[in-house]
């Protein structure tokens, strides 16, 4: 309604009158404010079509997915299960990401995220398979974690060294 009065010229001549009445003119202002029903109740068809145009162009599948908001459509079906691997592979994967910063802090998250890519032979896009795979191979990721740690240690006491030396 707020969007009507804005943009249409009648309703805002009519609230002009509305606003420029006495208030002892109940019958004038009761008048007023039938017109203003009235106009609201005529355009309401028009405002609801664009409202619903807006929306369907904002919040299609088909429109999100073009700009990169989401990767696929879940069917309805399915997407119980597919969040619930999203989520236990991205708490998986966020610890992994967050302790190959700490060992190596010249990484950033892509950086971490390219290394875990690296290792895994499962197909990236499948959650419940690079859960599984992260499942298997923890033993291996935490060695690569601490290779990386031992070698981050390493340049900074080369470059501390290399520092000291000149």
């Amino acid at each position: 309604l707020k969007a009507m009065h804005r943009i249409d010229p009648q309703l805002q001549m009519l609230d002009a009158e509305l606003d420029a009445t006495d208030d002892t003119d109940a019958s004038a202002q009761d008048a007023i404010k039938e017109q203003i029903a009235a106009r609201e109740e005529l355009l309401k068809p028009v405002y609801l079509q664009a409202a619903t145009e807006f929306a369907d162009l904002h919040d299609k599948t088909g429109r999100m997915k073009a700009k990169g908001v989401i990767k696929e459509a879940v069917p309805w079906a399915r997407s119980r299960e597919y969040f619930f691997y999203l989520a236990k592979r991205r708490i998986a994967q966020d610890n992994y990401v967050s302790q190959l910063k700490a060992a190596d802090s010249s990484l950033d998250t892509n950086g971490a995220l390219d290394i875990l890519k690296g290792m895994c032979s499962a197909d990236w896009e499948d959650n419940n398979a690079v859960l599984e795979y992260y499942s298997a191979n923890d033993a291996a990721i935490t060695t690569k974690i601490s290779e990386m740690k031992t070698a981050s240690i390493k340049a900074k006491i080369e470059a501390l060294q290399k520092e000291l030396g000149e």
